[in-house]
């Protein structure tokens, strides 16, 4: 198996990574931006990430836009923020054609990045604002955003583990921001934030395609305001684990529903940047990251006490959390037994059959990424996000390399933090069950 086959270069102060390659027919363009996860910030980071795709000053209004793409062969724009432990990434990018099939003689390559560019730098702006119109617009999405996240009650679930168990942690954000910091954005304070966010955040760019590195770096430099290319970057810290808890936080919340959501949150003193990195993922898939895992084959199988029950990490942060969908009675039986299979696996109560089958299934997920522009970029900036700058190769071979010991180890570590219930409105409004 070939090594990953990113190339990093730098451009000023910015970091280029390119994939070149020819088994895509795309060419995929990323431009991540990375801010620290703070109160002050990341309501007007979910903004930026939708205001910057309503339009630019050379295509000011959406069917410009409409146009613009449809002259790069129907290229898709996209945008979006998301957590990487205490980091808040925003996300810019451009799918197009691979110019290498096209009869065209003026590079779609160059075109695409000017506009991709264009779209971070230069926005439709007036009145030394951003478009008032827009930011209206997309205030009142972003609070749809926020406010729908009630309606799905899996993700409303695991969002409010999180502020519980993280509470007073930055982490504890939810990634599309507050809805208390909607009112008080406008279209000149947000875009003196936009000109802090594009002159002082880490910024990395990524490139997946038949598409050499110093090619890409020269485009570039014809095409990035000098002013971006030089401006000093800021280095965020990596995520601090908060200090461990004497007992277990309990806290439950009742809605209108009929299934209970019981989530369990643990802090896992291992992170992305540790030896046991590998040994906690496949930690984490024994637990509960697959069909053959003991929580779903012990606690939905066996008992049937849950219509689904996974786990999942959060390594730059060293999180682990469970999740399970119960009925309302059901709850003191499932916690029992979701905490039989912690004690199990500190106890070293692990097959090598969970072993094995665990590390092929890791394999191939990690492999099958391979396949994808998009997963490729997300492996490699999470290995940057790390600092340890992992390849598939190295990691696959970390994985292969784990035995029981050093799973039984990272269990030790695990420990159990929160455990949350959203259940119903009857019964005894004090009762946990």
């Amino acid at each position: 198996m070939t090594r990953s086959q990113f190339e990093t270069g730098s451009l000023g102060n910015l970091r280029v990574h390119v994939y070149p390659s020819k088994k895509f027919k795309t060419t995929t363009l990323s431009i991540l931006l990375q801010q620290q996860l703070s109160p002050g910030f990341v309501t007007k980071d979910a903004l930026l990430s939708s205001v910057l795709q309503r339009g630019t000053q050379s295509y000011p209004n959406t069917l410009d836009l409409k146009r613009k793409l449809a002259d790069l062969y129907g290229a898709i724009l996209f945008g979006d923020v998301y957590k990487r432990g205490e980091r808040h990434i925003i996300q810019f990018g451009l799918e197009m054609a691979n110019e290498q099939y096209l009869q065209s003689q003026e590079s779609l390559l160059k075109k695409g990045i000017s506009f991709l560019i264009e779209v971070l730098t230069k926005p439709a702006t007036e009145n030394n604002g951003f478009r008032k119109e827009y930011i209206e617009q997309e205030k009142a999405i972003l609070k749809q955003k926020i406010d729908s996240l009630q309606d799905d009650k899996i993700r409303f679930a695991a969002q409010r583990s999180i502020e519980e168990m993280c509470a007073n942690e930055p982490y504890a954000l939810f990634n599309y921001g507050r809805l208390s910091d909607i009112p008080e954005i406008n279209e000149q304070n947000l875009y003196t934030y936009f000109q802090e966010v594009v002159t002082s955040c880490r910024i990395d760019i990524y490139c997946v395609g038949n598409v050499s590195s110093s090619h890409l770096i020269e485009i570039l430099e014809q095409l990035l305001p000098p002013e971006i290319i030089k401006a000093e970057r800021k280095e965020i810290p990596f995520s601090q684990e908060a200090t461990a808890k004497n007992e277990v936080k309990v806290v439950v919340d009742r809605l209108n529903v009929k299934q209970g959501k019981l989530n369990m949150g643990c802090r896992t003193h291992t992170t992305v940047r540790d030896h046991d990195y590998p040994a906690l993922l496949l930690y984490n898939g024994i637990l509960g990251g697959f069909p053959h895992s003991k929580l779903f084959m012990n606690v939905r199988e066996k008992a049937s006490l849950a219509y689904y029950a996974s786990s999942g990490i959060e390594s730059h942060k060293g999180i682990l959390t469970i999740q399970s969908g119960i009925e309302i009675d059901n709850y003191e039986k499932a916690v029992a037994i979701i905490k039989e299979q912690l004690q199990a696996m500190r106890e070293g109560d692990i097959t090598e059959t969970e072993i094995e089958q665990t590390k092929a299934t890791l394999t191939n997920q990690f492999r099958e990424q391979q396949d994808s522009p998009y997963n490729l970029i997300q492996f490699h900036y999470h290995s940057i996000l790390s600092g340890k700058q992992w390849t598939l190769t190295d990691l696959l071979q970390q994985i292969e390399q784990v035995e029981k010991a050093d799973i039984q180890r990272v269990a030790e570590k695990i420990q159990l933090d929160t455990i949350y219930f959203l259940r119903d409105q009857g019964g005894d409004p004090h009762a946990k069950n």
